[in-house]
């Protein structure tokens, strides 16, 4: 615990911060993470691994800040595409302004749909022409404002304050903001708007009876623990790259986590079709992530 206090002041210190604010307020963005790999190696004399996220300038990955959202896009795409359908002129619903939000609305933009919503701590933006994403990284990423600036940018789009992003009528919803933000009275309204398909950008953003209730209403649902691993995916592509001493192009990064989105999507599907439920990608994410455990286990004598 002393190590932890010691070690948190010095980030503070070295990040700016204030000293008194609590680990769990520091998010750890590259800065973050270049310090704690730069005091890694100089306490251990090694350079391998450990720590992903890190800069470029020093064993980093492309893609990497782009990898949940882009993440979210394949393998919804993927689901689509195994049902017959695409993302090509979807009406997309999307939740936050972070990284993951603001990556998965450039990607489903690429893929043909249209994005309408986002959304931050203190209100959320509905553009009926989609949501400018250069407009976006503006404001989030340069000069780390509040989404009220947006109407600056799209004089058309319209403010609202506190929450309400799932009361839009859409194909497809994406929370990609906080844990527990989308509730029952939520998947009810996105029923009631035509929604087809719901996936996870965040961690747990679904609420346990919201989660029931679109599954019973035959919405498609692809939980975190697999919609939202292109982030972990690329983190792992990061730390084969150091392995190897070499730094795949944007197009190679992108084009395995493409691949590695797809393959997990039908590990999922197939878990869930084994055990007779069909198109329930919440029991085959449990069942196909318990099966891989159990598997290395009982391969290696442990049980």
């Amino acid at each position: 615990m002393a190590f932890c206090q010691s070690f948190m002041s010095e980030l503070c210190k070295y990040i700016g911060a204030d000293t008194d604010v609590p680990a769990g307020d520091i998010g750890t963005g590259a800065r973050e993470i270049g310090y704690m790999f730069g005091q890694y190696k100089k306490l251990r004399g090694l350079f391998e691994g450990v720590l992903t996220g890190k800069g470029l300038s020093y064993g980093g990955s492309l893609v990497r800040t782009e990898a949940t959202g882009y993440g979210l896009l394949y393998i919804v795409e993927e689901m689509l595409k195994c049902h017959g359908q695409t993302l090509e002129g979807k009406t997309v619903t999307v939740s936050g302004a972070g990284n993951v939000a603001i990556y998965a609305i450039e990607k489903a933009h690429q893929l043909g749909a249209k994005v309408v919503t986002c959304s931050d701590s203190t209100g959320w933006i509905y553009d009926p022409e989609g949501i400018d994403v250069a407009a976006l990284k503006e404001i989030k990423e340069v000069k780390r404002q509040r989404l009220t600036e947006y109407k600056n940018y799209r004089p058309n789009a319209e403010y609202h304050t506190g929450a309400g992003v799932w009361s839009v009528p859409c194909d497809i919803a994406l929370p990609c903001a906080t844990q527990n933000e989308l509730d029952l009275a939520d998947a009810k309204a996105l029923v009631e708007g035509g929604v087809i398909a719901v996936a996870e950008g965040a961690n747990m953003p679904t609420t346990a009876d919201a989660t029931e209730y679109l599954l019973q209403s035959g919405v498609y649902f692809l939980p975190g623990k697999a919609a939202n691993a292109g982030g972990v995916a690329t983190s792992a592509l990061e730390m084969s790259q150091n392995s190897e001493r070499l730094q795949w192009t944007f197009e190679e990064v992108d084009a395995k986590l493409k691949g590695i989105m797809a393959d997990l999507y039908h590990n999922i599907e197939s878990a869930a079709k084994k055990y007779g439920f069909e198109d329930n990608f919440v029991v085959g994410a449990n069942i196909a992530g318990f099966e891989k455990v159990v598997d290395a286990m009982n391969a290696q004598g442990i049980v």
